[in-house]
């Protein structure tokens, strides 16, 4: 690379690979945490305490891929670009981008959604296994902040 092109040929990707991660981590974490609130609120027919460990890696895998569904939508253009950017050899970000347009970096958005959904699934579902395999201490589901719960009304 060095030879046929510059030194900036090895860091010609780094931009769309931060817009490509970034994103994604961010929705990764944030709307898996929300999903999970949700899916105990209006879904689980129990609270999250009652629920055996199975129903709660269940709830785990089901969030886990709700959450990559849009990890796989806010990342998708940047990964076209990335992949496009590799096969066009000497060709900036900018360049790529404006070859494919705007809706020729949706294409293939169905594929890498069911990939992505089951890989963030996959990953949620381990991490939450090996701490009930090894009975290591579970997040606390979210408990509605002090100052909501002083505005409610009082049930008689």
């Amino acid at each position: 690379m060095l030879k046929e092109e510059d030194v900036g040929a090895f860091y010609n990707g780094l931009v769309p690979l931060w817009c490509r991660q970034i994103p994604y981590t961010m929705m990764k974490f944030a709307c898996f945490e929300r999903t999970v609130e949700l899916l105990y609120s209006h879904v689980v027919p129990k609270p999250r305490q009652d629920c055996t460990k199975g129903e709660q890696l269940v709830v785990t895998f089901a969030a886990g891929y709700i959450a990559g569904v849009f990890c796989a939508i806010v990342s998708h253009p940047a990964d076209v670009v990335v992949s496009k950017l590799n096969q066009a050899k000497g060709s900036s970000t900018f360049d790529v981008a404006k070859s494919l347009g705007f809706m020729g970096m949706w294409n293939g958005l169905v594929a890498h959604i069911i990939m992505i959904g089951t890989l963030t699934a996959l990953q949620w579902f381990i991490y939450d296994g090996v701490k009930v395999a090894l009975t290591l201490p579970r997040s606390p589901p979210p408990e509605m902040p002090e100052s909501l719960k002083a505005n409610m009304p009082k049930s008689k």
